[in-house]
């Protein structure tokens, strides 16, 4: 909320974004931004696609543990319904929903809300994700996190994938991702290209 000249109270719609791969703090940032908001007597609503049930059904949880109420939705639409006279609306794994997400979040800004998206820009091949890259685009700000490379230490690239399934959404943590630099994740998929012949005559 910002005053105007005459006194009147004026709310500043906005959009922004924070992406990256598995790992980087995507939800933790949108956490302490929503957190920060309801400091302020914000009026706050968050949701989640419902699929997420990694862990809890309900609250957005980061892998630190720390937790946020949410409502869980199957449909992007279902963010307008349940937004009326909200300050603050904030969307995690936004890559799940569908791409009317965009047309949602923008509507959202149009009313005066502040609009706060957490998600993945890219899925395990490195294409990018769902109605992120459009998120970017219209954002009023996107802010790029980074995990740590788990090979080299470098900045991660890209959530790669260890398990063998080809679906696009797998939802998983350590046990089935790893974050990469660039070069180690072009390192591991010349490895995956290697017949086995090859690699046991070595």
């Amino acid at each position: 909320m910002t005053e105007n000249l005459t006194g009147e109270k004026h709310r500043t719609g906005r959009i922004e974004v924070v992406c990256g791969s598995m790992f980087s703090g995507k939800t933790e940032e949108l956490i302490r931004r929503l957190r920060r908001a309801q400091f302020a007597h914000q009026k706050v609503e968050i949701f989640k696609p419902a699929i997420d049930v990694r862990y809890s059904e309900e609250d957005v949880v980061s892998h630190d543990q720390n937790h946020i109420r949410s409502t869980p939705i199957d449909s992007s639409a279902s963010i307008l319904l349940l937004s009326s006279d909200i300050d603050v609306v904030g969307i995690d794994e936004a890559q799940f929903l569908d791409m009317g997400l965009v047309d949602v979040c923008n509507e959202l800004a149009y009313r005066g809300v502040r609009v706060i998206i957490a998600g993945l820009d890219m899925d395990y091949k490195g294409v990018p994700f769902g109605p992120l890259p459009a998120l970017c685009a219209i954002a009023d700000d996107v802010t790029k996190v980074h995990a740590i490379c788990v090979r080299c230490g470098s900045l991660a690239y890209v959530s790669h994938r260890k398990v063998a399934n080809d679906r696009r959404v797998l939802l998983g943590e350590t046990g089935e991702y790893e974050p990469l630099c660039r070069e180690c994740y072009k390192s591991v998929l010349n490895e995956e290209k290697t017949p086995l012949s090859e690699k046991t005559s070595e």
